[in-house]
């Protein structure tokens, strides 16, 4: 592995060549904040996806990219004369220093637990921080992530079950209400409650250790895998799926099921 100062040297040469690009590409000089927004929201779903793949390869190329974003905001930071990359880098050490007192001070935990708990109550005495627990959750987050941050964050000042087990009646009982405004035919009900089975799932999920979002993902791809194999053997017996039946299409599912093990 590289030594420290090998790492300091990589990371001054990236910022070395952004000064470059900022001067001399036209596109790099045109860039903004507002801009390279987009382009960060998708390279950190790129990410996202390598780590789902389990593709050591990305993720490492993909990290990269998302570094290059950092210095690229820094970079304008500094050209506005608001902050450079030393701000931000200090800005995070500082945070991290402050946050973690059972390892720079003398607070003691007991467990990651109660790390957490205490990192959302330092969160809320900073001078500069959000007073309510749950502004600070981004508004623009997809809802599945929103949801699953919101009860972190709820559980981080104690709003939480006392067992885990307990979720489970409170899926049951949307269940049981959703069943009911179906069955009622009131859509405008029907949606409120799909979106509290969704969000008692998430809770479950979050409760038993389990990313919602990386779990709902993998099945997809599950999902893809195995259509894109029914399609396949569909093509070789020279169909198209719109002549086979469903129970001619199960029997494929049925072998895709089987070649996923």
């Amino acid at each position: 592995m590289s030594t420290k100062q090998e790492r300091m040297d990589a990371f001054g040469e990236l910022l070395d060549i952004m000064d470059e690009l900022r001067e001399k590409c036209p596109w790099d000089s045109k860039q903004t904040l507002e801009s390279l927004r987009h382009l960060t929201i998708e390279e950190t779903y790129e990410l996202s996806d390598a780590i789902l793949k389990g593709d050591l390869k990305e993720i490492k190329k993909e990290l990269g990219d998302i570094l290059l974003h950092i210095v690229f905001y820094a970079k304008i930071g500094e050209e506005k004369q608001a902050f450079d990359i030393k701000d931000v880098l200090n800005g995070i050490c500082e945070k991290l220093i402050y946050r973690h007192p059972h390892i720079f001070a003398d607070t003691e935990v007991a467990d990651a637990s109660e790390v957490e708990r205490n990192w959302e109550k330092l969160k809320l005495k900073e001078k500069d921080g959000n007073r309510r627990v749950l502004e600070g959750v981004p508004a623009a987050l997809p809802a599945m992530i929103k949801a699953h941050r919101i009860q972190d964050k709820a559980r981080g000042v104690g709003f939480d079950w006392d067992q885990k087990e307990q979720v489970w009646d409170k899926v049951r009982e949307e269940l049981a209400e959703l069943e009911f405004e179906i069955k009622a035919g009131n859509v405008t009900d029907t949606e409120k409650e799909f979106g509290d089975l969704f969000f008692s799932m998430i809770n479950a999920a979050r409760l038993y250790g389990i990313d919602p979002e990386a779990a709902l993902e993998r099945t997809n791809i599950k999902f893809i895998q195995r259509f894109n194999y029914l399609e396949d053997q569909t093509l070789k017996k020279g169909k198209s799926l719109k002549d086979m039946n469903l129970e001619e299409m199960d029997k494929i599912w049925e072998e895709a099921k089987h070649k996923a093990h």
